[in-house]
């Protein structure tokens, strides 16, 4: 991902330009304005376009020493005329992934640990939301012939979406809401988590060498 660590890179502008309403608008720029642990690479992506009428999507890997710990992405959407799902205007929807130590991958407890860190991070920066829903899901490869050099391997996938509760002109506070997943992003990488979140928290294990791709 060719982004500078720390803050938001360029992208495809899919921010809706002039045309968008004024609170996607102020949406948007509070995610742009939001500071960044160092360790993280955060990029502007191409958002999907049937999910909502307004989209605006990130990507972000969690890099240390030219190594991606883990990766995911974001996605902000927003229905003026609200949705009955989301209850409200807007939307929040993410993917975050990262390969797992062989020792942690059999921990029954894991998945509820994971899930924590999300409420965790929340709950650490006052993150109002509402409507949280989602999944943590372990996936086991093992590899043959060709690949048959290479170590079993477990990959833990979180998917999640939630509803920002709105602010002053109808407007989420995305900065807060980005800056709690990204807390996620890099426990979930195995880096210990900064001041904003208990640091009594469980952290994985970093993994040793590079992920194969």
């Amino acid at each position: 991902m060719a982004a500078a660590q720390g803050h938001l890179a360029d992208g495809p502008d899919n921010g809706g330009g002039d045309e968008a309403p004024v609170a996607f608008r102020s949406a948007v720029e509070g995610l742009r304005g939001a500071r960044l642990r160092p360790e993280l690479e955060v990029a502007v992506t191409r958002a999907p376009a049937r999910l909502a009428p307004h989209a605006y999507a990130l990507e972000a890997a969690v890099v240390q020493e030219d190594e991606d710990l883990a990766d995911g992405r974001l996605i902000l959407l927003h229905d003026p005329a609200g949705h009955d799902a989301w209850q409200g205007t807007f939307r929040l929807v993410t993917l975050v992934r990262a390969e797992l130590e062989p020792e942690m991958a059999g921990d029954p407890l894991l998945p509820e640990v994971c899930w924590s860190w999300l409420t965790g991070a929340f709950e650490a920066r006052g993150v109002a939301h509402e409507e949280l829903s989602g999944t943590v899901t372990l996936a086991g490869s093992h590899y043959f012939g060709g690949l048959g050099d290479r170590p079993p391997a477990t990959q833990i996938e979180i998917r999640a979406s939630w509803t920002p509760r709105e602010g002053r002109e109808g407007v989420p506070d995305t900065a807060a809401h980005l800056t709690a997943w990204c807390e996620l992003l890099c426990q979930i990488g195995g880096l210990p988590p900064t001041g904003g979140v208990d640091a009594a928290v469980v952290t994985l294990p970093q993994r040793r060498g590079p992920r194969a791709r």
